[in-house]
């Protein structure tokens, strides 16, 4: 059953049409900090699947997937956590990023070092990553979620 509810939020975000929905600055907080070892222990301790996007605000294909993670997270947050984490960012263009998408439905944090992408095996962003409830891996994507990513 949590694999399918995780591929039911792979499929939201395939089949998301993009589109924005900008929130005033005020009212996201801050990201907080958190790295590889912080975030395993969240992912292990998730009585949910969990859907974690890594991203940056400097990075384009992250424009594109933002819409796309924000309607899914919409569809199925009651039965999925969505996480995000902002890595090698600036906090405050990180914290703007998710004011422009209205991305405040997902958790956010924030990596400044990079640590959580290289602890998952991920080079770039955005990667995308499906987790069990408990913190098992499920499946991991590189790239923008679109069409054709669980072929």
């Amino acid at each position: 059953m949590p694999r399918l509810i995780v591929l039911l939020a792979a499929a939201a975000l395939l089949a998301a049409a993009c589109s924005s929905a900008a929130v005033p600055d005020d009212e996201v907080p801050a990201l907080p900090p958190t790295d590889a070892g912080a975030l395993n222990a969240l992912l292990a301790a998730s009585d949910r699947p969990v859907v974690l996007n890594v991203w940056a605000s400097w990075c384009i294909p992250c424009r594109s997937e933002a819409p796309l993670l924000r309607q899914a997270e919409a569809q199925f947050g009651d039965r999925v956590r969505f996480v995000g984490v902002a890595v090698r960012d600036d906090p405050g263009a990180a914290r703007a990023f998710v004011a422009e998408f209205g991305l405040t439905g997902l958790d956010h944090y924030f990596d400044s070092a990079g640590s959580v992408p290289g602890g998952l095996g991920a080079v770039g962003v955005p990667h995308t990553f499906f987790f069990a409830a408990g913190g098992a891996l499920v499946y991991h994507h590189a790239g923008v979620i679109g069409e054709g990513a669980l072929a």
